[in-house]
């Protein structure tokens, strides 16, 4: 569940902002962005943000608010399976509006395309390098990884590829499942970046991050000191939470505090 916390607030904070609108059920007003194709077969944990509003609804009834939940469930989540944690600001209000219109970063994209995309909402190069070292948590769909296993590029270990066949075929099993880290799947650790090393990334997009550019040093700089990577991961997730927040009078009420 944690590598699924953290992707719902990516999923919902990266594309319009910290306001927990990923949340809205559809309406007569609102096209829901659970329902859009980014977020339709691949986001879970919306229940686990549910079941910890209600309980905070009793303690301290319209206080705080879903998308200050959904920061501190992705903090927690994260320092629960041996990652770092950190400080949350508190005071988001929630959006009374959602759209199926995402531009999430594709898992098919190419380097320069990622690091722009980051640098749209704030994000740097190294933001972005320790926020896809999330990647060492949880696992991706046989159709997200197909063409890049069954390829003939130079960038994909043999044995790794050969591995991933296994369980997913050219032709079927499309939501098959495969762990984004092969070595500890459960663990927020390093070995994304070990992986991405030896050729081993899963996505297309995991792999560009180490591909003979200018940015290799990165992956290197995390995949031999676990202090920096974990360091940066937090900073960057300050940061993206951060992101356009709904205060003062937008949205629905909320309180300023730091948790």
């Amino acid at each position: 569940m944690a590598a699924s916390l953290i992707r719902l607030h990516f999923h919902d904070y990266f594309v319009y902002g910290c306001d927990a609108s990923i949340l809205l059920d559809e309406s007569p007003t609102i096209e829901s962005e659970k329902t859009a194709l980014s977020n339709l077969t691949s986001v879970r944990g919306y229940d686990v943000i549910e079941a910890a509003k209600r309980e905070l609804e009793k303690a301290c009834p319209g206080i705080v608010y879903c998308a200050d939940v959904l920061s501190v469930a992705a903090r927690d989540a994260t320092a629960a399976v041996e990652g770092p944690s950190w400080t949350v600001k508190l005071g988001r209000r929630d959006s009374t509006t959602a759209s199926r219109t995402i531009d999430l970063p594709s898992p098919f994209a190419n380097l320069d395309t990622l690091i722009s995309s980051f640098a749209t909402k704030g994000l740097n190069t190294r933001d972005m390098f320790a926020l896809s070292g999330a990647h060492t948590l949880g696992q991706a769909q046989c159709f997200i990884f197909r063409d890049r296993i069954y390829s003939n590029r130079t960038d994909i270990d043999a044995g790794f590829a050969s591995t991933r066949r296994r369980r997913c075929p050219k032709d079927t099993g499309n939501g098959n499942l495969a762990p984004l880290d092969l070595v500890t799947p459960n663990s927020f650790d390093n070995n994304y970046y070990k992986n991405l090393l030896q050729n081993k990334g899963l996505l297309q997009s995991n792999q560009v991050l180490f591909s003979g550019g200018v940015t290799d040093n990165i992956v290197s700089e995390y995949a031999r000191n676990p202090q920096a990577f974990q360091a940066d991961f937090a900073l960057a997730m300050i940061k993206m939470s951060e992101i356009q927040p709904l205060t003062g009078q937008n949205g629905s009420l909320g309180r300023s505090a730091v948790l």
